[in-house]
């Protein structure tokens, strides 16, 4: 950051955490300022990280379960930006678990960031400010990992965030079968029984949700599609803690075949630029700007203040 409070992407990446945190006050406080866009743009265009998003239903243990990956990767020297995406509080708005105690690390460790948002409002598990703030962790960090709020079967934006889901349920809740019925069971690259030291309560729900994502398959699928698979995890005896991350780079492996990473993050970047327009705009505003696509050089973010100026224009008009 300058001393005129510009921003730049590696005055970021070297002011530490102090300097990541103005920059996400930035991002939530003005993120028309020109500097933020450009920021944004830096990191749009600058992507190093391998995206993880956790997801699944209150009191599933997906805390827990961050807790243990932080500590796995960073014990392999991986560094880490974590969102965690927490309920609102009805009186301030503030996150209700903003302390995150349970994700407390070293406050030394100048690879490990938390930043808690709180949801307020928004339906689908994550907050305004996630998007925008995994594109600047992205660029600075080896995995950025995000915790949707656990709002029950509405939590299918993280699909637009992350390069890859894994939704989590744990033995006893049914919980495969309800989300079966709410089509999120379509959106995971893995599937987690949490709490899989309980014994033959996690075997039956690690049954019941392979067969709900057999389900979701489509059948004669081509064997280039990802197969997702269904572990069974336990965070606080470390069981199957090592499949879970061998699942997660896996699948990030078979995204980087083929262009498959590329293809999917413009795609979502896509879908960011639409929704963008939506928030401001509405339908009747999109309707004016026809059809939407970014070119190479694109960002969503540029894009979306540029289309913003042309359609305040053809609304003035």
């Amino acid at each position: 950051m300058s001393k005129a409070g510009s921003f730049d992407l590696a005055a970021v990446k070297h002011g530490g955490k102090a300097a990541l945190a103005r920059a996400l006050a930035a991002l939530e406080t003005r993120p028309d300022a020109p500097e933020t866009l450009a920021l944004l743009h830096a990191a749009y265009g600058a992507p190093r990280a391998q995206v993880v998003g956790l997801t699944g239903p209150p009191g599933v243990g997906k805390s827990t379960l961050m807790g243990a990956l932080i500590g796995r990767w960073r014990k392999a020297g991986r560094s880490l930006g974590v969102i965690a995406v927490d309920p609102s509080s009805k009186l301030s708005g503030g996150a209700l678990l903003g302390d995150r105690l349970r994700l407390a690390g070293d406050p030394e460790d100048g690879d490990l960031f938390v930043r808690s948002m709180a949801a307020r409002d928004r339906l689908g598990g994550l907050a305004e400010i996630t998007l925008a703030a995994m594109v600047l962790m992205r660029a600075l960090y080896d995995l950025v990992l995000i915790e949707t709020v656990g709002v029950g079967q509405s939590e299918t934006d993280v699909a637009s965030v992350a390069d890859s889901v894994v939704f989590c349920v744990q033995p006893g809740s049914g919980d495969a079968l309800q989300f079966m019925k709410a089509g999120i069971v379509e959106i995971p690259q893995i599937a987690v029984v949490t709490k899989a030291d309980v014994g033959a309560a996690a075997r039956r729900a690690k049954s019941d949700l392979r067969g709900a994502l057999s389900l979701a398959e489509t059948p004669g699928a081509a064997a280039t599609h990802w197969r997702v698979p269904v572990l069974a995890v336990s965070a606080s005896n470390g069981e199957g803690l090592d499949e879970l991350v061998t699942a997660i780079d896996g699948h990030q492996a078979w995204l980087l075949q083929a262009g498959r990473l590329e293809a999917q993050r413009r795609r979502q970047a896509e879908s960011w630029l639409r929704d963008g327009l939506a928030l401001r705009f509405g339908q009747e505003g999109l309707k004016l700007l026809g059809p939407l696509s970014l070119a190479a050089a694109d960002s969503p973010f540029a894009k979306i203040h540029a289309l913003s100026k042309h359609l305040k224009v053809e609304y003035d008009g």
